[in-house]
């Protein structure tokens, strides 16, 4: 006999971002009506908890092992980590396969969703490289975090590469590239680095790879988070920041200079999918490969 599968949503009323009297009950509405849409990015992905028991103000922890009281219904996978403090671990990551499993992560307060770029099936072959940009403290910086996106995505489409945008649903842009499995980490990284050095060097002061802030002159194109293990706040996902804002897609000639990342809220995120579908949905269907491009890059 199947295991029933429900939530039950306790402190519903739960205050999560005081400035906007945005509660937990209404972060448990907006998943359970982008579920659908938003488990398919997450679906047989090692997924990490950020766990928000107190809301904004209270801070947030990482939980990466799956914790005791899980249902039986959420499926889980063990894989070996390697902690900053040093040494390795085995880990059971849970793994967000349905709706039900989505809102269970809702009701251990995690406010954005975070999984692997790989699948539990071929865990060292990602799915997709990334580039995070991150704009720097300044007036315009969103301006300048968009034209940055453009360099981006034009620099690869000289590689013979397509290319995906999304809002970080923070301050940033995420610029995605879905690519066939045949490629490692070791080569996501790689052509990441790459291509951001290069676009620092053909747009200085607009694009830095500096990791340190107070170095920082313009945009940085973060070439680091393509390692194994690494995740970002998947699309759709609501951010943990004033507003709620949702990590939301975007065709590439809606990234106009008068776009703020932080305009994009659960609502709006969810009349754009009633209203065009899944924008990010070729994501899931690669079909292009990493590796003429990561050979042009190393002429």
């Amino acid at each position: 006999m199947a295991t029933p599968r429900e939530v039950k949503l306790s402190s519903a009323d739960r205050v999560l971002f005081p400035e906007d009297g945005i509660t937990k009950g209404d972060l448990f509405s907006y998943y359970g009506r982008i579920a659908e849409v938003l488990v398919r990015h997450l679906k047989d992905r090692p997924f990490t908890m950020k766990r928000w028991r107190e809301g904004l103000p209270g801070g947030s922890f990482f939980q990466k092992q799956a914790p005791k009281g899980i249902p039986e219904w959420i499926p889980t996978r063990e894989f070996r980590t390697w902690p900053r403090e040093g040494g390795t671990r085995l880990v059971d990551f849970p793994i967000v396969n349905g709706p039900e499993a989505l809102l269970w992560m809702v009701q251990m307060h995690c406010i954005d969703m975070n999984a692997w770029y790989s699948r539990t099936d071929k865990p060292e072959r990602p799915d997709w490289v990334l580039f995070d940009l991150d704009p720097p403290d300044e007036p315009d910086a969103s301006t300048m975090c968009v034209r940055v996106a453009h360099y981006v995505h034009d620099a690869l489409t000289d590689l013979g590469l397509e290319s995906w945008v999304k809002t970080s649903g923070a301050d940033g842009i995420h610029v995605l590239v879905p690519i066939v499995r045949r490629s490692g980490y070791d080569d996501t990284y790689e052509f990441a680095e790459l291509l951001a050095r290069q676009l620092e060097r053909d747009h200085p002061g607009q694009v830095t790879t500096e990791w340190l802030k107070r170095k920082r002159a313009g945009v940085l194109v973060d070439h680091r988070q393509n390692g194994h293990g690494k995740t970002i706040a998947s699309v759709y996902s609501v951010r943990p920041k004033p507003g709620a804002p949702v990590s939301t897609p975007l065709e590439w000639n809606e990234l106009t200079e008068d776009v703020r990342p932080r305009d994009f809220s659960m609502d709006v995120a969810l009349e754009r999918v009633a209203e065009r579908g899944d924008l990010f949905e070729p994501v899931l269907h690669a079909k292009q490969a990493l590796g003429p491009a990561l050979k042009k890059l190393r002429r």
